[in-house]
């Protein structure tokens, strides 16, 4: 073998990998491929409750950015991946925790997100969670919100306003976890 391809083969092989990142040893990618475009990870942290590591959560989007406000108004794509670490998810806490967080995110002005918020959760979480289980929400703009568990397509759901609500879930000003949302704004 050629002494230069020696050296790049040796190379390779001792080059830490970036094309993913370890959340709480959980590993996660760098990028996500939304209808063709690519997003990067803006960052990612773990879901706590009574403290429970539930599960990691990460944001993706085009440009890095820490500012929630713009996130969440955007009409971009961007994505968020949740993976279960913790058997104590289930569907029912799960839509507990998503029908809180649009209270919370929408200042309880849910009323006309109630059809779609209902469609989420009846097409989305409606099946038994476990762990490991990987949900992906995307947003795509003119096509809308689509919830993917463990890479099959369950929902999409049209609306930047559905979308502004439900990436508010995690990013306004009363979070579902205030040191997942810094850690998704890459704070």
């Amino acid at each position: 073998m050629n002494k230069g391809l020696m050296v790049i083969l040796v190379a390779l092989m001792i080059m830490p990998a970036t094309a993913q990142t370890k959340i709480n040893g959980i590993v996660m990618p760098n990028v996500m491929k939304v209808n063709g475009k690519y997003l990067k990870l803006n960052g990612g942290g773990v879901r706590e409750k009574m403290f429970l590591d539930l599960y990691v959560g990460a944001l993706y989007l085009e440009s890095k950015t820490s500012d929630a406000n713009k996130i969440i108004n955007d009409d971009k794509p961007m994505a968020i991946k949740l993976r279960i670490i913790s058997g104590m998810v289930n569907k029912d806490n799960m839509e507990e925790a998503i029908r809180e967080g649009f209270e919370k995110s929408t200042k309880n002005k849910t009323e006309a997100l109630k059809t779609r918020i209902n469609q989420l959760i009846n097409k989305g979480f409606s099946s038994e969670i476990v762990k490991g289980d990987v949900f992906d929400i995307t947003y795509e703009p003119g096509i809308g919100v689509k919830l993917l568990k463990n890479n099959k397509l369950l929902t999409t759901i049209k609306g930047l306003d559905f979308k502004k609500a439900l990436f508010g879930i995690w990013l306004c000003d009363k979070p579902a976890d205030a040191s997942l949302k810094a850690k998704m704004l890459g704070k």
